[in-house]
Formats: C-alpha cells, structure tokens, sequence
C-alpha cells in the first residue's frame, strides 16, 4: 500500500525521491510528501491526492538537499488531508519519520507523550514514532539517531517499516522493519544509496540491493551502511542482484499499465516456463524447491494459502496437483487461515501464493504453518520478499514489474508455476508416466503461443465492451476448472469498473442466482469443449430464458454456441487442463475496456491497492 523512497548522496535527493514514489504509485495512495535535509534544517513539502499535486508543490516552493525521505500514503488513521501525510517531523522539529504500517498501541503511547507535554500536530499513528526517537534523543541517547530510533521502535506493537533521519546527522539515515508491513530494501550505488518499501521505485538507480529482515534496522550513509537487529547484533546483509529490467515497467505503447501487462501475458509465461521443462524427456526442474523424492513421496496433504487474485489461482492449481500428483489439496483463504485453528503436520506442504510476497494476511498464515512444522513453500513475482526469503522453497513467477492494481499477468503466471509444480510432484512421487509427462509438457510448450492467438481478438472484445458497459450487474458462470475463472472474471470486472459482479459455479445457478437473471443482466457463460460442455450449454440456455444476456467464452471453431448466446469470444482450443489460462484473457480484456469505456482509474482503482500490508 503506502510507499517509501529515501537517499543519501551527492545529488539533489528531491527529483529522485519523487521519481521513485511515482514508480510506487500502483500501490495506492491518497496523499505524499517529501522531506530533505539543506544546511542544517529540514525542508518539508505534502500535498493530498495525486503525486502531481506534491510535484506543482515543489515546483512552486522548491527544495533540494543530499539527503531526503519520501512517501505516498493510504489513510488509516486521520483522514487524508496535508497534515496528516507524511513526512512527519517530532515537536523540537530535529526528527522526520516516513512510516507504513499501523502502531496498534498508539492511543495509549499517544496519552502517555501529551502527558509529557509533546503537542501532536497530525491524528496519525504514525507521528507517535517522531515523537518517541526525539524523547529518547533527548534522554541520554545524545542525538545518536539510530540507538534513538531502535529504543523508540521497541515500544511500538504491530508490524512497520520505517525510515528516520535527523538534522543532526545530515549524513545517514536509519532503516527499520518489525513483521510484516512491507518490504524495506537498501539500495546500493557508487557513493551513493538508496532506501525504498519496493524494487522499482529504485531499481531505475541501481540493481544492488539488501532486504531487511523483520527486526532488523539499517545504518545507511552515501558510501557504507551497516544492518543489525534490534538488540543491537551486527548482521550481515546478504547482497541481492534484481534482475529486472526497469525499462519493462513503462507503459510503451500502451495507454494503461494493466493493458500492457495483459498482452505481456505471452512473454511472461515464456519466461516463468523457461529453463524449468525438459521438453524431450518431459522433466521439470525446479531447483529452488529444495525437495527430494523422500520428501515429496511422505507428503499426505497440501494446503493453498492466498488472497484475491491468487486465491483463484489456487483454486485452479488444485486441478493440476490433485490430478498430476495424486495429492489432496485445500484451499484457503490467508485472512482465515490462521484463525481455524488448521489441522497440518509434518507430512503436510503449505503452498503460498502472493505476487509481491508481503502481503500481511499471506504472511500471517505462513506463519501458523511454520507453527505446525509444514513444509512451507511460495510462488512469488518480487525477488527478495519476506514470503520469498521465508519459504522452505519457492517458485519465482518471473512475471516482471506487474503495475496495474487489478493483477492480470501475475494471477496467469502463478496458474502455470502450480502447473510446473503439479509435474514435478508427480514426477518426483511416480504418479506420472514418461508418456504422461511428455504429453503434459508439450501441452506447456504450446501455451504462450495459444496465450498470443487469444489477444489477437482484442478488437472483438473492446466493440463488446462498448455494448456492455452500462449495465449495472453482471454475472460470471463456469464448471470443473473455470469456475474459478468465473470468480477471477467477475473480480476484474468489479475491481476496475467498479460494476457489481458476481462469480458462481454454473450447476448452482439454480439455487438462487436465477432469480436475478432477467434483460438487464448480462450473463458471461466459460463454454469451452470439454467434459462439461454439454452442461454448460444447458445452463446458457436457462439465462437464455429468463432474458439474460448470454456472452459466451468458446472453443475456436464451436459454431452451434452460435446459435444459443448472444455474443461469444473464442479463444484457441487448448488441453483441457491449461484453458483456464486461455479462458481468463478475454475476461481481463472485456473488464479493461468497459472500465476504460466508463471513465475509471483503471491502474489505480479507488480503495484499492497492489500490496496489502496492514490486517
């Protein structure tokens, strides 16, 4: 959600703090602002709304410095307004914090401070922490800003990451995560470094980059740093190379994020499939899992963990390891998880599935697994994450930097990893034969393929949404293995047109949906040839009469649907198993354009936001 950038060095740290804040604005924000240190006193900008609003700000009160913070925030605590943003600086004005998380025990530190006599100038969470390092400051740490800043996080209750500096030491800046509210990298230059909640707002400068552990804080001056946990032991930080592209992060040719990211789907599935399948002899190799044939083979059951998006994923990947591997899988929400008291052991692996790999509830219910002495496991898109670097083993989805709020080539690249990851189980636990396998990987091989003839019917689908955008309801139906498609369908389209929509299996149609069913409701039917087709039919033409407008997702050459929907996207015939991966693209794109066509947000969709890092 809220977004952190900070740097130390001999350039101005004003036009790279807000450069990296707009590269972090796919998080969600409602206000930001931004603080540098010039001869010896703190210069301080905030605005609410947009980014551009912060950037006329300082253009029309410029400030520059060696040193500064920044921060996009995501009201929890006080409405959005300009006092409230961050930055916020302590009461004798020597101290100026950026902070993401929520401080649980605020109130009563909050009380205990104004009984000191402190004057709060904001009702966030967030400025109890200024105000905390300056009374620490004061009492017997003598300005040493990070023995101020670790005694005052220590009071803190709940998950954070922070980000402190100080006009008496205009030469660092200390760096601090407890839990899990949100990554915090430092960034490694030539003489200069770099602090930031995520990759890309830095990645542009420098691909170098060390990951603070929970209760973990940071020392960063221009040309050294150094790491160490909260009681105060040296750690040394492991150095990560980011291997993306910061070129891949921009829009291109295309007017959103999120319809770039839509057609990058055929590389991205290249690229999460390659150097993973021997397609000759039909092994996959996943290295990182860090799983042995004993191991796979004492598995008895696996649990998916996931939010959103990814939980869709995961009901999907059910199929494939269930079917391939001959193992039974659970689905769960992260956000309930941990509160049901799960039945797991030993014998049990706990898949989780989280593109930025912070997300808090996710982390939570890795958490309780690790508790229960699961083998643990993530499919992650950041490099580096907290889920990434806590896992027993991962599968990276290599999706690239994935902008657009609502996720699209994530949510398909997380699809095919579980695919890789149903191989490789029934590889490892001889549930496959050669012949199986090969035939499996070379259904894979044929995927991005498949993936690009799909988006080639872009045109059909935008004149579609034309015709559709101003219905107020909508509802998705689908069977066997795309019905989760019709859940992910009708959340792209709520998230990002903000059209109410609906996601049911099509055989529960019948038991109370139907009764909605009427002209002004389209009806957007998942009808591919397969096992279910015949069913599906039948219950297109139930909608059919109850005048639902039937749009049917079909198999290219399926011309009798013709004659029962209204309207029918088709996409190329594919093996039975990956035509969810198929069956989901012209749901993204229908949803892209009638969120265009109505005038919405479309990469930054109100309420929303790309990392969930708060419960």
């Amino acid at each position: 959600m809220c977004g952190i950038v900070g740097y130390i060095g001999p350039r101005d740290a004003t036009p790279i703090i807000l450069d990296g804040l707009q590269r972090l604005e796919y998080r969600g924000y409602d206000s930001a602002g931004v603080a540098v240190i010039r001869d010896g006193d703190i210069h301080l900008r905030r605005d609410v709304g947009k980014l551009a609003n912060l950037r006329r700000r300082v253009e029309a009160d410029p400030i520059s410095g060696s040193i500064g913070i920044g921060h996009t925030r995501w009201a929890t605590h006080g409405a959005p307004a300009e006092h409230n943003a961050h930055p916020h600086i302590s009461m004798d004005g020597e101290y100026v914090v950026v902070h993401n998380g929520i401080v649980e025990n605020y109130l009563e530190l909050r009380e205990e401070l104004m009984a000191e006599g402190v004057q709060f100038k904001s009702e966030t969470d967030t400025e109890v922490i200024v105000q905390l390092i300056e009374r620490f400051a004061q009492n017997g740490a003598n300005h040493n800003l990070t023995e101020a800043t670790r005694r005052a996080v220590q009071l803190l209750r709940g998950a954070h990451a922070i980000v402190v500096m100080s006009r008496q030491k205009p030469d660092e800046l200390v760096a601090v995560r407890i839990g899990n509210a949100g990554g915090v990298a430092i960034g490694l230059g030539e003489g200069e470094n770099y602090v930031a909640s995520d990759i890309p707002a830095i990645l542009e400068h420098t691909r170098r980059m060390i990951f603070l552990e929970s209760r973990q804080m940071a020392t960063v001056r221009a040309d050294s740093f150094a790491v160490q946990t909260l009681d105060g032991q040296s750690v040394r930080g492991e150095v990560h190379d980011i291997p993306w592209d910061p070129v891949s992060a921009a829009k291109g040719e295309f007017k959103h994020f999120m319809q770039k990211e839509i057609f990058d789907q055929a590389r991205s599935l290249t690229d999460t499939i390659r150097g993973r399948v021997d397609f000759e002899h039909g092994t996959v190799l996943l290295p990182d899992l860090n799983l042995s044939e004993a191991q796979a083979r004492a598995l008895t059951q696996m649990v998916i963990v996931a939010c959103g998006t990814s939980y869709y994923s995961g009901l999907v990947g059910k199929f494939f390891i269930e079917h391939m591997a001959r193992l039974n899988v659970e689905v769960d929400y992260s956000s309930e998880y941990r509160y049901r008291d799960p039945i797991i052991d030993e014998h049990t692996a706990v898949l989780a599935i989280t593109q930025s790999g912070e997300t808090v509830d996710t982390l939570a219910a890795m958490e309780e697994a690790r508790e229960k002495q699961a083998t643990l496991w993530s499919i992650v898109n950041a490099v580096g994450s907290q889920a990434m670097r806590t896992s027993d083993g991962y599968i990276t989805m290599n999706a690239g930097p994935e902008v657009g709020v609502a996720s699209t080539k994530a949510f398909t690249a997380s699809i095919v990893d579980q695919y890789l990851l149903a191989l490789y189980l029934g590889q490892l636990r001889g549930t496959l034969t050669p012949a199986q396998r090969r035939a499996y990987t070379h259904d894979l091989g044929r995927l991005p393929d498949l993936v690009g003839r799909t988006l080639e019917n872009d045109g059909a689908i935008k004149q579609l949404a034309g015709q559709l955008y101003h219905y107020r309801d909508f509802l998705y139906l689908g069977r066997g293995i795309n019905y989760p498609i019709a859940l992910e369908g009708a959340l792209k389209l709520k998230e990002i047109s903000y059209i109410h929509a609906e996601g049911y299996p099509a055989g529960e149609m019948k038991h109370g949906p139907i009764a909605l069913i009427d002209e002004d409701m389209p009806v957007v039917c998942i009808a591919l040839k397969d096992a279910l087709y015949e069913k599906m039919i039948s219950q297109i033409e139930q909608a059919k009469a109850r005048g639902g407008i039937v749009i049917a997702i079909a198999t290219e050459g399926d011309s009798f649907i013709g004659s029962k929907a209204d309207h029918v996207l088709y996409v190329p015939e594919s093996a039975p198993l990956l035509s969810p991966v198929l069956a989901v693209i012209p749901l993204q794109l229908l949803a892209y354009y009638i969120a265009v066509r109505r005038g919405a947000d479309v990469d930054q969709p109100r309420n929303l936001a790309k990392s969930v890092t708060v419960e």
